[in-house]
């Protein structure tokens, strides 16, 4: 990468060449190579070559003023690093700054993990065996996160135990209602209906926040998770909640965002909704049974309010991503589907 590739990553080469060189990573001999790694809708992340074979990932709070408890980057270093001996899969964390002075906002450094991401839930161009294998393969993975002793790995204090999705409702419900765009007629009804018939029973673990398959790095060759990222909605809570939120993709068509719902999975080798929560039943001894479209519904009016909040960036100039006004639009079409999640929930 040239100079002039440097500067348009927009941050201070020098300075953080320097300030890398003083924690050990990077040496004078060797020019930092920066460039933006594509993806994501929050903070920014970039791909750091310091020469000598020494690969990172740089990842830092976007600029300007930002919505409370968001942009957690904190957590994101202090979750993976706790995790870093544990069945998790995850980049070992190499050091946190907390100095916004040097590059403009507080940023941490990981080592680059050279792997596959697939975009694409319906995986295209694949042999039917290894889709169902990627699919086996993420299903235990979220398994192994909530079987940690977060307690253990010195993560007790790192949110509240209990009443995780009634907090949730409210935390996204207050985010909704704080936004000055507006929303659409089914997120103000799940924002009532949520509250008021959450179910029984409650059960607390780490769980992710946002554990999806582009989040997931895979092996270069093998349908091996080789680390999960992305850990900024990450905190204690109810593992069939976090469960269910990769789940939905099953619910969201294909052409709408990021869903496979309307795709032939029987064709593709993918499993149904049901099987896959099977697995996950399998491997934990937790039954979804009963509760599962409650879940749904909450995790795609979470998933809205998360889009309206990208919508909201994006109305205020502060948005990461060229695409982020086309992806806030999807929050009413998300929205509209948890709804129908909550019909079905209630029929029940």
């Amino acid at each position: 990468m040239s100079a002039q590739n440097n500067a348009a990553v927009n941050l201070p080469i020098d300075a953080l060449a320097a300030y890398l060189q003083s924690k050990g990573l990077a040496d004078a001999q060797h020019p930092l190579e920066v460039r933006v790694l594509a993806g994501g809708q929050s903070n920014p992340t970039f791909r750091i070559d310091a020469g000598k074979g020494r690969n990172y990932v740089l990842r830092k709070k976007p600029p300007g003023t930002l919505i409370a408890s968001a942009h957690a980057i904190d957590r994101e270093f202090r979750v993976m690093k706790a995790l870093a001996d544990t069945g998790v899969p995850v980049p070992r964390m190499l050091d946190y700054c907390e100095d916004a002075d040097l590059i403009g906002t507080p940023f941490y450094v990981m080592e680059f993990l050279d792997g596959r991401v697939f975009m694409d839930q319906g995986l295209p161009g694949m042999a039917n065996a290894e889709r169902l294998a990627i699919y086996r393969e993420m299903s235990r993975v979220i398994a192994a996160l909530h079987a940690v002793d977060y307690k253990t790995v010195g993560l007790g204090d790192y949110g509240k135990e209990g009443n995780y999705v009634s907090r949730q409702i409210a935390r996204w419900t207050r985010q909704c209602k704080e936004s000055t765009l507006p929303v659409n007629e089914s997120m103000n009804k799940l924002m009532d209906w949520l509250p008021a018939n959450l179910p029984e029973g409650d059960e607390t673990t780490l769980v992710h926040g946002d554990y999806r398959l582009d989040n997931l790095i895979f092996h270069p060759t093998e349908p091996r998770v080789i680390g999960v990222l992305d850990w900024e909605l990450s905190t204690l809570g109810h593992p069939l909640a976090d469960l269910a939120y990769q789940c939905m993709g099953w619910r969201i068509p294909h052409d709408l965002w990021r869903g496979i719902g309307g795709l032939d999975l029987a064709k593709l080798g993918i499993p149904s909704e049901e099987q896959y929560v099977k697995w996950y039943g399998d491997a934990t001894g937790r039954d979804a049974a009963g509760h599962w479209d409650f879940y749904i519904a909450y995790n795609l009016f979470r998933m809205a309010a998360i889009l309206h909040g990208i919508a909201q960036r994006a109305a205020d100039g502060n948005a990461t991503a060229d695409d982020a006004v086309e992806t806030g639009r999807k929050a009413g079409p998300l929205a509209d589907l948890g709804w129908e999640a909550a019909q079905r929930f209630s029929a029940r």
